[in-house]
């Protein structure tokens, strides 16, 4: 059963973080007053700030989810940059930076369930995080995601194309200079390495970690919400689909969200964060359904 909407603005608390080599960060954390039961963890697309993704907290803590927003390393509050002396890939975001803000959540909300979710990027991190720490978690939430393989895209050879102009790219100049080009922000060349090479081959792989993820996804159990955007050309089904299926095991509900659900807002990748409140309402009664789908099938207490 979801929990009464409330409209009324929440104060974000905002949690500093320090991961095991040191890099600083904030998380932003938005719930109702009182006990945290239901939480959160967003992670957000390349390149975009925690911050900007308030609206979409407000409206599921209205709804009784808690939200803790994370910061990538990097951009918003991170105190570190990209460029000729600072890199990193998905091995520092996946083993540095989001052990110690989960840890750090754990530590201040020890009652709440925790479900990890994300946007594009955020989401498939969140979904590699999920694969690496599967009973930690009680599910997934993806919106305007899916795995990056060029094969899944429309004019699938520009986009191939750009896997291999990206990381030689932010070798040349020492980062991607995202914001200069429109795409992304200032990226660590280890993050475009790691991503282009998913983008490439179709398999997740992290320079410097030993886990295989390909393996561990196949091996995820997780009930998994997938919204993706009608005209999202950047999430198409094809490359949800390639995501979904590299987890044959996870229990997957999908629907697609249309300009109607948006208030006439473009549904494409990044205008639904203006206009987040039916997306909130779906991942909302999505995870109650899920809590009490669990809680049916659990045997009665002695």
């Amino acid at each position: 059963m979801t929990s009464p909407i409330s409209d009324a603005p929440i104060a974000p608390l905002t949690v500093s973080v320090s991961a095991s080599d040191g890099a600083r960060f904030d998380l932003l954390c938005v719930h109702r007053p009182g006990p945290v039961q239901r939480l959160l963890y967003w992670m957000p697309a390349m390149g975009v700030s925690a911050r900007q993704y308030l609206p979409l907290a407000q409206a599921l803590a209205g709804r009784g989810v808690a939200v803790v927003l994370h910061e990538w390393r990097g951009i918003g509050s991170s105190d570190r940059r990209a460029g000729r002396h600072g890199d990193w890939g998905y091995r520092e975001l996946l083993t540095d930076d989001l052990p110690a803000a989960l840890a750090e959540v754990g530590r201040r909300w020890p009652q709440a369930t925790c479900w990890l979710g994300g946007h594009s990027l955020g989401g498939q991190l969140a979904t590699l995080y999920a694969a690496l720490h599967p009973a930690a978690y009680a599910g997934l939430v993806l919106v305007a995601s899916g795995a990056p393989y060029w094969r899944r895209f429309q004019r699938g050879w520009l986009v191939g194309l750009a896997y291999v102009v990206a990381p030689w790219l932010a070798a040349a100049v020492g980062h991607l200079p995202g914001r200069r080009i429109g795409f992304g922000g200032n990226e660590a060349r280890g993050v475009i390495a790691d991503w282009a090479r998913s983008g490439r081959s179709g398999r997740y792989a992290a320079r410097g970690m030993a886990p295989d993820l390909e393996q561990r996804l196949a091996s995820l159990h997780l009930p998994v919400l997938a919204l993706r955007l009608r005209d999202d050309w950047l999430g198409p089904q094809a490359s949800l689909d390639f995501l979904l299926g590299k987890m044959p095991q996870a229990r997957a509900t999908t629907d697609v969200i249309t300009p109607q659900d948006l208030d006439g807002t473009t549904a494409d990748h990044f205008h639904w964060m203006k206009t987040p409140a039916a997306i909130a309402q779906r991942i909302a009664s999505w995870i109650a359904a899920q809590e009490a789908a669990s809680a049916n099938a659990s045997p009665p207490a002695p």
